[in-house]
């Protein structure tokens, strides 16, 4: 039986935020920063690779170290690698390009194919070799985004934080066929939010992560908002824009969505979000990244696919355990805990941090195990979306921790209580179960902790 595809795509010990995800020889890369578990900071490690054969996108393979942190003779050695792009120059070869933290210049490395491992190339300069980003006037580079067409490469650029007027909003800046000197200057495609009003992307307005995809004739600029926990899209004839805003794409708290809970309403604790879309044996995804262990700084991807109408707009998704799958998972056997889509609580919060979230960890950073959800105390809920189910007569799950009570057992979100599953306080992992007419066809379940203490979450079930 072929192994199916979870959310997040990756291991679960695995935390690869801001991916880059294109095709390329039968097999899909994503590249991407490099968080890690109960990481102090963002960006910590050296950028990893990970690709699937395009035919089946539950099997990941890990390409190793394709760019390490001090390979940059910039980096002093206290400095991190932040998100980076990639494109294939019109010498057939690898470009990764990227800014290191506390710099505010582009760094370019190449490589003959796209696994790596990549070597330092220079930096994006002028033609008098002054870099760019340090010349007289220039605003600061960050979360480079590129896209080649024949010799010449269009990088996309830019941070504007709510508040900042000497940051105008996202930069395109288009490069000759050495990949790194500039034939045409910096210009702005996208507004920040100090500059939106009457663009038409006010509340929506370019924040960071720039990046560029081309479908048929069209230019999509995805980029992250204002807002931070989503991701949007523009769109232009012409890849120097000027981009006219469209919509949103995903948002990590799933906000924006209503087909199945008030649109505005937060199901998910999110943050910053970063990533992009692409077209896979015929069908589109977005690539996104999730807040995982409550805090910011252990990010992991997501992926979905999306639906273009008829006039190529982009309709926004919303965030499941079963993205990269085809279809809903089978309502069959155990789950992890950890592909959770869903995590809140009654009093939710829009951003991951704050006090008493649950949230979900695993022993320490050497721990290659799938981790589980910790601190479910009275009225946390947690939510996996979704399952195709047949026949199931049971509802299982494995838990640890001190208190006594009971999860409500739904099959939606504000669905009616099915039943409940008891469980009682334990100092190593324990089976529970209640027999459960679980209804058939595509479900959701949902697990709301009803009684005192913290329980922790390792796994659910299904049996028939």
């Amino acid at each position: 039986m072929k192994k199916q595809a979870f959310n997040p795509y990756l291991p679960l010990w695995e935390y690869i935020p801001d991916g880059e995800p294109y095709v390329f020889d039968g097999r899909v890369y994503v590249y991407g920063s490099h968080d890690y578990y109960n990481g102090a900071v963002f960006c910590s490690g050296d950028y990893m690779g990970w690709s699937a054969p395009v035919n089946d996108l539950s099997d990941w393979r890990c390409e190793g170290v394709i760019y390490p942190r001090l390979a940059d003779p910039a980096n002093d050695g206290r400095m991190n690698l932040y998100a980076p792009d990639v494109t294939k120059g019109p010498d057939g070869r690898y470009y990764l390009y990227y800014v290191l933290d506390k710099v505010g210049f582009v760094s370019v490395a190449v490589c003959d194919n796209p696994a790596g491992c990549y070597q330092f190339l220079g930096y994006v300069r002028y033609k008098d070799g002054t870099r760019l980003g340090e010349r007289e006037g220039d605003e600061p580079q960050f979360d480079p985004g590129v896209l080649t067409e024949g010799d010449r490469t269009f990088l996309y650029t830019g941070f504007c934080g709510r508040g900042d007027k000497g940051r105008h909003g996202a930069m395109c800046t288009v490069l000759g066929p050495d990949m790194v000197t500039i034939e045409e200057e910096p210009i702005f495609v996208a507004p920040g939010s100090e500059y939106s009003a009457g663009t038409g992307f006010e509340g929506h307005a370019f924040f960071e992560a720039s990046s560029i995809r081309k479908r048929g004739e069209t230019y999509y600029f995805v980029y992250s908002s204002e807002v931070m926990h989503e991701l949007c899209w523009a769109t232009a004839p012409d890849p120097r824009g000027p981009f006219t805003y469209g919509g949103v794409i995903v948002s990590n708290n799933d906000i924006g969505i209503g087909s199945y809970k008030a649109a505005e309403r937060p199901v998910a604790y999110g943050g910053n979000n970063h990533g992009s879309i692409v077209e896979i044996n015929g069908q589109w995804y977005v690539f996104w990244h999730r807040q995982t262990n409550g805090h910011w700084f252990s990010r992991q991807g997501c992926a979905e696919p999306i639906r273009f109408d008829e006039k190529g707009r982009i309709l926004q998704v919303e965030i499941t355990s079963c993205g990269l799958n085809g279809g809903p998972l089978r309502g069959e056997g155990d789950y992890p805990a950890a592909i959770a889509c869903h995590l809140f609580v009654p009093d939710m919060k829009l951003y991951a941090g704050e006090p008493g979230q649950p949230r979900i960890v695993r022993d320490g950073p050497e721990d290659k195990g799938d981790g589980w959800i910790t601190d479910l105390h009275e009225g946390a809920t947690a939510g996996w979306r979704y399952f195709d189910c047949h026949g199931v007569r049971r509802i299982e799950v494995v838990t640890r921790g001190y208190g006594h009570g009971a999860f409500a057992v739904r099959n939606a979100l504000d669905g009616p209580v099915l039943g409940r599953i008891e469980a009682d306080s334990s100092n190593v992992w324990e089976r529970h179960g209640a027999d459960i007419a679980f209804p058939d066809g595509v479900q959701s379940l949902y697990l709301t902790w009803e009684g005192s203490g913290s329980l922790q979450l390792q796994s659910v079930g299904f049996r028939k």
